[in-house]
């Protein structure tokens, strides 16, 4: 079952001239249950293929990956794309190559080395580190249950905001500049949606990024059914991976690494005891 959060945060607001310098901003979050959450969690390998197949043909068309190489996406921990797939994927794209043309520069076919071109629309952030840089998940003192078991909630926040567009509320004119989004809570707000506190009386803000996920967007190769939740789901995990690649070898490491530490308590306290047992329990003569 999904669970919806609230995110209750303070920001400066420089938006515009009728908006308040400061206010208490609330976000919808909803708690999806992701496959690579909690000490056992990994990726689900469809599911990143699937997330791939969005950013491809939904959010490349503006976001870069500038941090994130072709040739990761061969990787078992990761989408796992054949090699060939890999290479012919990465051909797909055109990256600059300074060499070229006699040192002028030109573009070329990408290859496994390159990396994912970097933002090519004005204002779009590039998506390589998101999951990582928003955080969804809020308890006391900035720590929760949440954020201990499941991470910060940054894939939770990509897929809530994706998903939380809605029509605006009553109190909105209908010119006011954006996209009422009710989990993005860094846009503008229209002073007719405060109270005489200047506090919102709907959660979220206006985002200038325009509803890109509708359902059915795609035609998933595996054949999975393209909900818009769905959709938001799979590209946020695909995030999630784009910036947390090698998750999965960490948990198996850290597992590892407990284990051992497990048996070296049990070994050094046997130890201990066999070392000392002649002092505390001296033998009678």
């Amino acid at each position: 079952m999904l669970k919806t959060l609230t995110l209750g945060m303070t920001l400066a607001l420089g938006l515009s001239a009728g908006a308040a310098t400061a206010a208490t901003v609330e976000g919808e979050i909803t708690d999806f249950n992701f496959s690579f959450e909690g000490p056992f969690g990994s990726y689900d390998r469809a599911q990143l293929q699937r997330g791939l197949q969005i950013y491809t043909e939904i959010c490349a068309a503006c976001h870069g990956l500038k941090f994130v190489a072709f040739r990761t996406l061969e990787d078992e921990g990761g989408p796992a794309l054949p090699e060939e797939q890999m290479r012919a994927y990465a051909a797909n794209f055109e990256v600059w190559d300074p060499a070229l043309l006699e040192g002028e520069g030109d573009f070329r076919p990408a290859t496994p080395a390159d990396r994912f071109p970097a933002v090519t629309s004005a204002g779009a952030p590039d998506l390589s580190l998101m999951a990582k840089a928003r955080k969804g998940f809020e308890g006391p003192y900035g720590l929760g249950i949440n954020q201990l078991l499941n991470g910060m909630g940054g894939p939770e926040y990509i897929a809530s905001l994706l998903s939380g567009y809605v029509d605006p509320p009553g109190c909105a004119p209908e010119d006011f500049p954006g996209y009422y989004n009710h989990t993005f809570t860094a846009g503008g707000f229209p002073e007719e949606c405060k109270d005489e506190h200047g506090h919102h009386t709907v959660p979220g803000s206006w985002i200038a990024m325009p509803h890109i996920l509708y359902g059915d967007d795609v035609t998933y190769a595996d054949g999975a059914p393209a909900t818009m939740e769905a959709e938001a789901q799979d590209v946020a995990a695909f995030l999630m991976w784009a910036a947390e690649p090698h998750l999965n070898a960490r948990k198996q490491a850290g597992l590892t690494g407990v284990l051992f530490l497990g048996l070296l308590t049990v070994l050094l306290y046997l130890t201990n005891k066999r070392i000392w047992a002649p002092v505390r329990h001296p033998r009678k003569a």
